[in-house]
């Protein structure tokens, strides 16, 4: 018969075997094709199902982790250690962020979080396992960054989105690097600093980084240990609640050759409009990189009902709730990555009705793609997931 069964080729016998755990994870190898062959004889319930009862971790049909550390780093931030189950793709690169969704009150909440770790990274005594860091900082506005600095217990079982981003350091990095921070957007920086320190790349590196008081920064003892640790880091802070917001104009002073660094920076909006605006009337653009973690909403409609056509739910959002958010409050799974407008990981299409960019205003119509994190409701509309 050769490489033929019957009316099957070898090739086709093993994908109908590994069918089941495929689309999950790539490099299950031996391991992914006999979960496959055991989900003929356990169906209606997969390998996965029973998998999940052991150990929540080995699900293969979603990323997840467990919270094995929480740790403070000011009065209102903390530093989250996790570790992530099977399919995580340890290889991303410093700088970039993750999807958290956490399950509170019997509901999904996500959102998304700077990684504060290098690649491949393990700590001791936690068993030589990989694992991954994120810090959040509460938000009085914000309902699952407050839980999960405050009320989120060692052991929770989280779900994970892939990493993703483009706010990334590069390797090798720059000759001359310059990083400008402020409150908590200095955790992607975190990763990049973690990862210059292990690799000995401190080669010729600037930061300065603004927090309102001491007590503020985050990482602070690491910060200083760091620069102590490695003569080309030269790291500074500045205090607004003592000196005010820092001036950009005091960057010839505090850093002359400013000019001649590659940039990263991260902070409130206001600052980074500030900086590109600075880096634009110098010619220099071209090597400054920003991360923003929320979005100008300039344009606030009318609301109206969000009707999710595939699931059949419906919700009622003002127009100042993006349809994202309005999806994920009706327990819609949305799909999603930056929620910044940016990656257009979230765009669905608009099958019927009315909505609206939130950062300008702009009107989308039925059949029309939207970027979910950045639209809301412009009157009754319905969405094709």
């Amino acid at each position: 018969m050769g490489s033929k069964l019957g009316s099957f080729s070898v090739r086709s016998v093993r994908a109908w075997l590994e069918a089941p755990a495929a689309s999950v994870a790539e490099r299950g190898g031996k391991l992914n094709v006999l979960r496959g062959a055991v989900a003929r004889v356990t169906t209606p319930l997969l390998p996965d199902d029973y998998l999940h009862l052991a150990n929540p971790l080995w699900s293969a049909r979603e990323l997840r982790g467990r919270v094995v550390e929480v740790r403070k780093e000011t009065a209102d931030s903390a530093t989250l250690v996790i570790q992530p189950g099977w399919g995580f793709d340890f290889k991303y690169q410093p700088g970039q962020y993750i999807g958290i969704g956490l399950l509170v009150d019997g509901r999904w909440h996500w959102r998304s979080y700077s990684l504060t770790c290098p690649p491949d990274w393990s700590v001791p005594g936690h068993g030589g396992k990989r694992l991954i860091s994120i810090a959040v900082k509460a938000m009085p506005e914000g309902f699952l960054s407050s839980h999960l600095v405050s009320g989120v217990p060692v052991g929770t079982v989280v779900r994970l989105a892939a990493p993703q981003g483009g706010f990334v350091l590069p390797y090798p990095p720059p000759g001359k690097v310059l990083f400008l921070t402020a409150g908590s957007g200095i955790t992607p920086v975190m990763s990049m600093l973690r990862a210059l320190d292990r690799r000995e790349l401190f080669t010729d590196v600037a930061h300065l980084h603004s927090a309102r008081t001491a007590d503020d920064v985050m990482f602070g003892a690491e910060l200083q240990a760091l620069t102590e640790r490695n003569p080309g880091f030269d790291t500074r802070l500045h205090l607004t609640a003592e000196r005010g917001k820092f001036a950009l104009a005091d960057l010839d002073t505090q850093f002359p050759d400013w000019r001649e660094r590659d940039t990263w920076a991260c902070g409130p909006a206001g600052m980074l409009d500030e900086i590109e605006n600075h880096w634009r009337a110098a010619g220099l653009s071209d090597r400054l990189h920003v991360e923003r973690f929320e979005i100008e909403r300039s344009a606030i409609g009318e609301g109206g009902t969000v009707t999710f056509g595939k699931t059949g739910r419906t919700v009622a959002a003002d127009g100042a709730t993006s349809l994202l958010e309005a999806g994920e409050s009706a327990g819609v799974q949305m799909p999603f990555g930056c929620r910044m407008g940016i990656c257009q990981t979230c765009v669905v299409t608009l099958s019927s009705g009315y909505a609206r960019d939130l950062r300008n205003g702009e009107e989308r119509r039925e059949g029309d793609k939207v970027q979910t994190c950045i639209s809301a409701a412009a009157g009754d509309c319905t969405l094709d997931v």
